[in-house]
């Protein structure tokens, strides 16, 4: 249970739900909050610790099955990223990308020799994974990638530029997708391969305490067995984004619930005017619609994990999760700014730290004006992407 939670929410929850959402909150408050205003404030974080610490609890790749995975539920992993962006957005990212987007891509449609090298090791938080799909001049527009992949005999030569890509400073493996003359194709790239190199992006107001870098193709050579054999078209990067989406819809509540908490004890403890903020109406009445958005996105996500556990989710019906509950997310840490008043931008207090790592969520796996497409394609049957 939840000081925001207005609808009994917890019943909706299974018992095993609900205590993988204790363990995961248990090992944000031990290994997290004590630290994450540090390395916001340093611009780095233990990433390879964490990996592993969150690997010895299953949650990594935690809903694929097989090859050291947890094989969870939807709705437990949604519930996994709401605690871990509770605690920062930037801890969430560096496991949804482990598992929703490396892994995942590996799992899906990588080869069984693929798989048995790299999944277990990276459940494990032994090995590393980052995605490569987004480039310099390529976000929103993936069809338009400019990497290419090459045959030259039995190889395959890249080239190519991907950016903004997590976890490519310290990745092991990096899942690149290029364009070949048979359409878009992936690749599971050992980052110790001759020809890559990846540098960290440095200065990032946003999501400091999250390892984001530039990855370089050079003339890189890859043996056939570097392809993943089930991965053709631009479909296979997508379903990815999908999955990783997915986590989104609920990561975002875990940053809109812990600024809405810190309101809200802030509020009730600082005295204005001879009584607490808490008591005037105004106060109140952000408070109230804050928690009330709060309740609709956690019903979202919750209908979204449901429909994905019975196999039944589709792309569009993450758009909107994406699109309602990183936006309204959002605007919740800047109304709760207010409150806070002066303290609201101290890194004593989390509300500005989440708020600017919101900024680059409403960004990043779709902007919001990419999932109002999406939705709008739905309702109408028209595309209004070209």
């Amino acid at each position: 249970m939840t000081q925001v939670d207005l609808l009994d929410l917890d019943a909706s929850l299974t018992e095993d739900e609900r205590q993988i959402r204790a363990v995961v909150r248990q090992v944000v408050d031990d290994l997290v909050r004590p630290h994450v205003a540090g390395w916001y404030e340093a611009g780095q974080v233990p990433a390879r610790d964490l990996a592993r610490e969150f690997g010895k609890l299953g949650l990594l790749g935690m809903h694929l099955t097989g090859y050291g995975c947890a094989g969870s539920t939807a709705v437990a992993y949604g519930l996994a990223c709401l605690e871990l962006e509770a605690g920062d957005s930037g801890v969430r990212s560096l496991v949804s990308v482990q598992g929703s987007l490396a892994m995942y891509a590996i799992w899906r449609y990588g080869s069984e020799e693929q798989k048995q090298r790299w999944l277990p090791a990276m459940a494990a938080g032994e090995a590393i994974g980052s995605f490569g799909l987004t480039e310099p001049d390529h976000g929103s527009d993936p069809a338009s990638m400019a990497t290419r992949a090459r045959r030259d005999g039995d190889d395959w030569v890249l080239n190519g530029t991907k950016m903004w890509i997590t976890n490519a400073p310290i990745a092991d493996v990096a899942v690149i997708w290029a364009r070949t003359e048979a359409g878009v194709r992936g690749f599971a790239v050992p980052m110790d391969t001759s020809g890559v190199t990846a540098r960290e992006i440095a200065r990032k107001m946003s999501l400091r305490a999250s390892l984001t870098g530039e990855i370089s193709l050079a003339d890189v050579r890859l043996p056939a067995d570097a392809e993943l054999p089930g991965a053709t078209g631009l479909k296979a990067p997508l379903s990815c984004l999908t999955e990783a989406r997915h986590g989104i819809v609920w990561g975002a509540l875990g940053a809109a619930r812990d600024c809405l908490e810190t309101a809200l004890t802030y509020a009730t403890n600082r005295t204005q005017f001879g009584r607490p903020l808490a008591g005037f109406q105004l106060t109140q009445a952000k408070l109230a619609d804050m928690a009330v958005e709060w309740n609709k996105g956690y019903l979202l996500a919750l209908q979204l994990g449901r429909l994905a556990d019975a196999g039944k989710l589709r792309p569009e019906q993450v758009s909107v999760g994406k699109l309602n509950n990183v936006r309204e997310a959002l605007a919740i840490a800047r109304q709760c700014r207010t409150i806070l008043g002066a303290n609201g931008v101290s890194g004593d207090y989390p509300v500005m730290r989440h708020a600017n790592n919101l900024e680059s969520v409403l960004t990043y796996e779709g902007t919001s004006e990419i999932h109002q497409l999406v939705v709008g394609q739905r309702l109408t049957g028209v595309s209004a992407f070209t």
